[in-house]
C-alpha cells in the first residue's frame, strides 16, 4: 500500500503532468502555539545573514523600493536549491501530535510556497535596522503561514493558498489584485482536503477533521478572482517583478495547484520565478508566464497578490 500523500505532494502529483524532512530548521510548540526559541543550524544561519546582506547590499529595501522586488532577489538568491515537498508534514509522518505544529523553517530546499514565503520573509528582515536571527526569520515565517499570525495546530495553518492571500491582505502583508486585473469570481466550493481524507495523516484525527471542514464552509463566502488564462496577456504591463502568482485549477474541490513570483528578465519579458512542482531546483522559467500557465493542464488562470511591508 502507498503511503498517504500531503496536500503540497498531492498538488505536485496532480499538476507534474500538467506543468512540464529533514528538518533543517525548527521552532517547537509550546502550548498555545508559540515558538521556542531553538538554535539554528549553522550554515542555515550562514545562508540567512548573507542573503539579508546582498538585498541591502544591492538597495532593495525602504519604502521607495516594492518589497516584491527585494523577495525577487531572494528567489535569485535561492536559484539552484532542491525541490522538496511535503517538508511541513515531517512531524506528522514522525507521530507528532496535530494539535501542536512546530514551525519549519529551510533556506537549503523548498516547495512552491515554502520558497514564496522564506524569499518574502527574508526581504522583510533585510528592511529592518536590527541584524537578522533565525527566530526573527522563523516569527517572519509565521505570520505569512498561519491564520492570523498566530500558529496553534495543523488546521491553524492556510492550506488553501486563496485563504493564505486574503488573510495576508486582510493583515497588511498583501494585496490582492484581482479586481485591479479584471479578475472573473471561482465561486467553487473548496473540499479537498476533507474529499481526500486518506491523504492527510493529520485528518484522521476527529477534532482537526471537522475543523478542516468548518474552515472549507466558511471560505464558500471567499470567492477567489481569478485572472483567465485567456486575458493574461492584455494584464502583463501592470504584473511587477515579485508579484506572488497562484496557478488556479479545475481540479474539483481545490483553489489552485502551484505558487510562484513573478519575474521580469533584463529584457522587461515577464516569466516565472519558482520551485518546479515537477522537482528540479528553484528557477526562472524559459516559457513566459502565459505560456507557462497555457501548458498546465486544467489551469484555469491566475491570481495575483502584491507583497507589502506589513
Amino acid at each position: 500500500m502507498s503511503k498517504p500523500l500531503s496536500r503540497r505532494a498531492l498538488l505536485r502529483d496532480a499538476a507534474a503532468g500538467a506543468a512540464a524532512l529533514v528538518l533543517p530548521g525548527v521552532l517547537a510548540a509550546r502550548p498555545g502555539g508559540r515558538s521556542l526559541a531553538v538554535p539554528s543550524p549553522e550554515p542555515e544561519l550562514e545562508r540567512l545573514i548573507r542573503w539579508v546582506a546582498a538585498v541591502r547590499k544591492d538597495g532593495l529595501i525602504g519604502s521607495g523600493v516594492p518589497l516584491g522586488r527585494s523577495a525577487a532577489r531572494v528567489g535569485e538568491l535561492a536559484g539552484g536549491a532542491p525541490y522538496q515537498p511535503a517538508t511541513l508534514e515531517t512531524y506528522l509522518r514522525a507521530g507528532g501530535n496535530p494539535s501542536a505544529e512546530p514551525l519549519t523553517l529551510s533556506l537549503r530546499h523548498f516547495d512552491c510556497v515554502t520558497l514564496v514565503e522564506s524569499c518574502l520573509a527574508v526581504a522583510r528582515l533585510a528592511g529592518e535596522d536590527a541584524d537578522p536571527t533565525w527566530e526573527r526569520f522563523g516569527r517572519e515565517i509565521e505570520r505569512m503561514r498561519y491564520r492570523g499570525g498566530e500558529r496553534g495546530g495543523y488546521a491553524t495553518r492556510l492550506h488553501y493558498f486563496s485563504e493564505w492571500i486574503a488573510d495576508g491582505e486582510q493583515r497588511g502583508l498583501v494585496r490582492d489584485l484581482g479586481a485591479d486585473l479584471a479578475g472573473v469570481e471561482d465561486r467553487r466550493p473548496l473540499r479537498f482536503m476533507t474529499e481526500h481524507r486518506g491523504s492527510y495523516p493529520a485528518l484522521a484525527d476527529e477534532e482537526v477533521f471537522h475543523e478542516i471542514g468548518t474552515i472549507e464552509q466558511r471560505l464558500d463566502q471567499r470567492p477567489r478572482l481569478v485572472v483567465p488564462t485567456a486575458r493574461i496577456p492584455g494584464v502583463m504591463d501592470r504584473i511587477e517583478t515579485g508579484d506572488v502568482l497562484a496557478f488556479a485549477t479545475a481540479i474539483p474541490g481545490l483553489d489552485v495547484s502551484h505558487a510562484a513570483f513573478a519575474y521580469r528578465d533584463q529584457a522587461g519579458v515577464l516569466r516565472v520565478l519558482h520551485a518546479p512542482l515537477s522537482g528540479g531546483v528553484v528557477e526562472v522559467t524559459r516559457k513566459t508566464l502565459p505560456a507557462y500557465v497555457a501548458a498546465i493542464r486544467r489551469a484555469t488562470g491566475i491570481l495575483v497578490a502584491r507583497p507589502l511591508r506589513g
